[in-house]
């Protein structure tokens, strides 16, 4: 299918494609957040946000931390603070400049990690098991192909910070973010 422009040089999508991507990111999302009631509680979205960066980068300067969490370094501190209490982070120094401070995963933030992964694979799972054979690998390859269009410009190794909420909702709407997350039936 060709590409065709709007007036403002915006690629137009073919008619229903917004909504059907917009659906399946609602449904991939919902399964994140399901996977954080496995965890009986244990971390909060914005706490599990900062384990998965730890997961994925490994020991990381809390700075670096918060620029790809699109946070103020201070809320990272703070953030940092309660995983470090908890067990599931530990603080460093970077051996070639002792004043920045790292944070590394513990094998309690890892085990953390790997169960919400663990649980989304299983979900994933019995969501795909609800299609033939040829479905399953027609959606994995057309995933494959608009993740790998969307290249560098998302998820960890984004050029720009990936916050969840947007700065209005983190100063101050964490009511409405709680309601919202609620809202999402369970499993």
């Amino acid at each position: 299918m060709p590409v065709t422009w709007d007036d403002e040089g915006v690629p137009k999508l073919a008619p229903g494609t917004a909504e059907v991507l917009q659906a399946a990111t609602r449904m991939l999302a919902g399964v994140a957040l399901r996977s954080l009631d496995a965890l009986a509680a244990a971390v909060t979205l914005p706490q599990f946000r900062l384990l998965a960066v730890l997961a994925d980068l490994g020991p990381v300067p809390s700075g670096q931390a918060a620029r790809i969490l699109g946070l103020d370094p201070s809320t990272v501190t703070r953030l940092a603070d309660r995983m470090v209490t908890a067990g599931h982070v530990a603080r460093g120094t970077d051996p070639r400049h002792r004043g920045v401070v790292t944070l590394r995963l513990t094998a309690s933030g890892l085990a953390l990690v790997a169960a919400a992964d663990a649980w989304r694979r299983r979900e994933l799972a019995q969501l795909m098991a609800r299609l033939t054979p040829p479905e399953q690998e027609a959606v994995t390859s057309a995933l494959a192909q608009l993740v790998s269009a969307a290249g560098d410009d998302y998820g960890l190794t984004a050029h720009r910070p990936i916050p969840l909420l947007s700065a209005r909702l983190r100063r101050g709407g964490a009511a409405i973010f709680n309601a919202a997350r609620r809202a999402v039936p369970p499993g």
